[in-house]
């Protein structure tokens, strides 16, 4: 069995192991700057980057790039914390950016080539291989680099001459030899492949890797034995290497060792426990022991995470034919067959459970349907099958599945990925709120930061008889007893009816979620001062947060939910079907905007009513107004990025999530890494 999974960690490993040469050599021959600040963060940068903080690395690579953005090397290291924090969209703009300040930087156009890989544009990264090796011919670890890209172009030929090129100079990298192996493997010639494993395995007998791809050309040629014991070392090196438990799982099992099998897989599981495959394999051995609930549990599993999984559908019908749940296997097979129309066995399968139910004429009709199946599937060469191969009646699909797919991302029809259904929750509303008393820990000077600064909300917080600030975030207030502090406030709004008191006191309630009285204080300093922008936009975005309360206790919370194929549903219809309704609060805002167009914040608001009343081209509209203000709006990208890849434009949405990443939301990460992998 071959897998490409291994190749491309080597891959990553290379990248980061590549990284801190050039941190160690580059940096040191860098001329002094003239500034201390700027060496200071060049040295935090450096630092957070060899010891694989690439939040901090990133965040000191902004600075660096906000004081002076006419230098390369801090957009090559952001580049580089943004590769290994899986935003490779954002990691190849900066590597864009070093290249343009300095066309001949070697190291920039080497990188972009590695991110470029990493997103499958191989023609494009080869062409950077080639510039980077133009500039610097004796600069070998390109030549491992185009090795790997030729690898995963499956140009295994040319992969092996480039690898051979780089063991000529590096002969004791053990990575090389490990994937001048795997080519020789998919060129068929197992003898230098094998050969190739035991040369790295010499190099570095501590890798449990050598060993393991040792092993499964062991497997193929039955050497169980021989295939077992270099598993068993692999493990011992690395008990939590799940890919070894798994190919020990089958080898165990071609040895008629079935506890064994199901212990290592339970291994697997207990650190994995959305892998589909070995859910299926689980799931397969515990039907052959007779264990049909806890099979049928797995199966159960495996197409939540994936409901186009036709083996899982044919074998699931199996046990419901066997407990006698006919309809269940009925709807099964269907859906096998509706998956895959060849499929000659799931008609042969439906039409007994059809005969069992005395449903006869249909029974009829699927066996005359097998038949033709069958006859059309043998009328094929075996070059042409194809998909037709579902029809070849003589084909097991009952024995485990070797493939690594959920090791590889690839094979068994692609069907057995890990569950990306998430619910991802937009970025809150802006609105003043009683302001913390939290400092920046970062103690980041003010000319550095990325913060909004506005004369006309500037004054408003001044003139505040409270402390207030402008967030997202829940006031700290509300985790606090502010008790005294509205009495004191109520005391004073009834003694003057000053519209700033009546805002503040509505703060506070609205703290304490009472909205009806903050609600009622909101319209009460607006009758007063109808022409505050800022209370318009606190009364609206109180109006948003009691809908979206009221939500919550009916369990009808607003997200937006993407699935792996980055589609998914607005949660909010008209009120007519039972829903909400956020025209009020969109009112506010609009009569915000026109008092005061200059303020982002208001657009971005818009931006968040508008997704959750499901008006996505409006939201992105909004969005993109806010940024236009405000280009630093990390927010606004987030948000704009998540309704982009909800719009099915995923490559936009991917770019948005990287500068909000860029900009300081951590979380954009999570969700670059479950949407936007270039693989």
């Amino acid at each position: 069995m071959r897998t490409v999974r291994h190749i491309i960690l080597i891959f990553r490993a290379a990248v980061i192991n590549a990284c801190l040469t050039v941190l160690s050599v580059l940096l040191p021959a860098q001329e002094l700057r003239a500034q201390y600040d700027t060496d200071h963060f060049f040295f935090r940068g450096q630092l957070a980057l060899n010891e694989g903080r690439y939040l901090d690395a990133l965040n000191s690579f902004n600075i660096l790039v906000r004081i002076d953005p006419s230098q390369y090397e801090p957009y090559f290291f952001r580049g580089i914390a943004k590769y290994n924090l899986g935003d490779f969209a954002g990691a190849e703009a900066d590597f864009d950016k070093a290249i343009e300040l300095n066309p001949v930087y070697t190291m920039a156009y080497h990188y972009r080539a590695i991110t470029r890989s990493r997103m499958g544009r191989y023609d494009q990264a080869l062409a950077d291989l080639q510039r980077a090796i133009d500039l610097r011919p004796g600069y070998y670890g390109l030549y491992f680099s185009r090795g790997v890209t030729y690898f995963l172009s499956q140009q295994f030929e040319k992969a092996v001459e480039d690898f051979d090129r780089f063991i000529k100079k590096e002969p004791r990298e053990p990575d090389a030899w490990l994937n001048r192996g795997a080519s020789w493997l998919f060129l068929g010639d197992t003898a230098k492949a094998l050969k190739d494993y035991d040369r790295a395995i010499l190099l570095d007998a501590f890798d449990p890797e050598g060993y393991i791809r040792r092993s499964r050309i062991y497997y193929s040629q039955h050497r169980l034995e021989d295939a077992l014991a270099d598993l068993d070392h692999a493990i011992a090196l690395d008990t939590a290497n799940t890919f070894a438990y798994f190919n020990r799982a089958l080898i165990r099992y071609e040895m008629k060792d079935i506890s064994g099998t199901l212990a290592d897989l339970d291994k697997v599981l207990l650190r994995e426990p959305d892998n589909s495959l070995t859910l299926y394999n689980r799931a397969l051995i515990r039907s052959q022991l007779g264990d049909y609930d806890n099979a049928l549990e797995d199966y159960d599993r495996v197409l939540n995470l994936n409901p186009d999984n036709v083996l899982a559908y044919y074998n699931r019908s199996i046990l419901f034919t066997e407990t006698g749940r006919y309809q269940d296997a009925v709807e099964d097979l269907s859906r096998a067959i509706e998956l895959y129309p060849d499929f000659a066995n799931a008609y042969m399968s439906r039409s007994y459970v059809w005969n069992l139910m005395g449903q006869y004429a249909s029974s009829e009709e699927d066996y005359r349907t097998a038949q033709a199946k069958i006859a059309q599937y043998r009328s094929l060469t075996a070059d042409s099958a194809g998909r037709a191969a579902f029809a070849d009646t003589s084909r097991k699909y009952d024995r485990l599945i070797a493939l690594d797919s959920d090791f590889a991302r690839s094979g068994f029809d692609d069907g057995l990925l890990q569950n990306r259904n998430v619910s991802i929750e937009l970025r809150p509303m802006f609105r003043f709120v009683i302001a913390s008393e939290a400092e920046d820990s970062d103690g980041m000077p003010i000319t550095l930061s990325n913060r909004f600064r506005d004369e006309k909300a500037d004054e408003f917080v001044e003139n505040m008889p409270v402390e207030v600030e402008l967030s997202c975030r829940p006031s700290s207030a509300a985790a606090v007893d502010n008790s005294r502090l509205l009495e004191a406030v109520d005391r004073e709004a009834e003694r003057t009816g000053d519209d700033k008191v009546l805002f503040a006191r509505a703060l506070i309630e609205s703290d304490n979620k009472q909205f009806n009285a903050a609600m009622s204080s909101y319209d009460e300093a607006i009758s007063k001062a109808p022409l505050e922008v800022f209370y318009y936009i606190n009364r609206g975005a109180l109006r948003a947060e009691m809908i979206d309360f009221i939500s919550s206790i009916e369990s009808n919370v607003q997200v937006l939910t993407v699935d792996n194929a980055g589609t998914a549903r607005a949660r909010v219809r008209d009120r007519s079907t039972g829903s909400y309704d956020y025209s009020e609060a969109l009112a506010d805002m609009n009569r915000a905007s026109v008092l005061y167009p200059d303020f982002p914040y208001t657009y971005y608001n818009m931006g968040n009513l508008y997704c959750h009343s499901g008006e996505m081209p409006d939201a992105i509209e909004q969005y993109t107004k806010a940024i236009d203000l405000y280009p630093a709006l990390a927010e606004a990208y987030y948000n704009r990025g998540l309704i982009l890849i909800y719009v099915k434009d995923r490559e936009k949405g991917c770019i948005d999530l990287s500068k909000a990443g860029e900009l300081g939301i951590e979380d954009a990460y999570s969700v670059i890494g479950k949407y936007c992998d270039g693989e």
